[in-house]
């Protein structure tokens, strides 16, 4: 799971991509995987916990990915209006991790 790269501390992914819904072009950002990629990429989140500012290039691509496809797949998985996410999305990360994991054992 994601970590604040200068403080160690757990983040939550629904925390990040609010900070995310900030900006002006959100909606058409998060309905392009490139677009939303690139855009997370470049986009400076501030740490809950410690309040220092890093790129989201600091953190793991394939979560973010991940977290893209959740936020697509999920209908009224953002609440637009208000700007806040509906999805808990490190549970399904890490739901989606385990299920990963078992598919690789069971398949040998």
């Amino acid at each position: 799971m994601a970590k604040c790269p200068l403080c160690g501390s757990s983040l939550d992914w629904a925390e990040l991509i609010e900070q995310m819904l900030a900006l002006e072009n959100a909606d058409a950002i998060f309905q392009e995987r490139e677009k939303f990629m690139e855009t997370f990429e470049s986009f400076v989140f501030k740490c809950p916990h410690c309040g220092e500012e890093f790129y989201g290039r600091n953190l793991p691509g394939k979560e973010a990915e991940k977290v893209f496809a959740l936020l697509n797949e999920f209908k009224g998985s953002i609440d637009w209006e208000n700007r806040k996410v509906r999805l808990r999305l490190n549970s399904l990360l890490a739901l989606d991790t385990m299920l990963e994991n078992w598919d690789k054992k069971v398949k040998g």
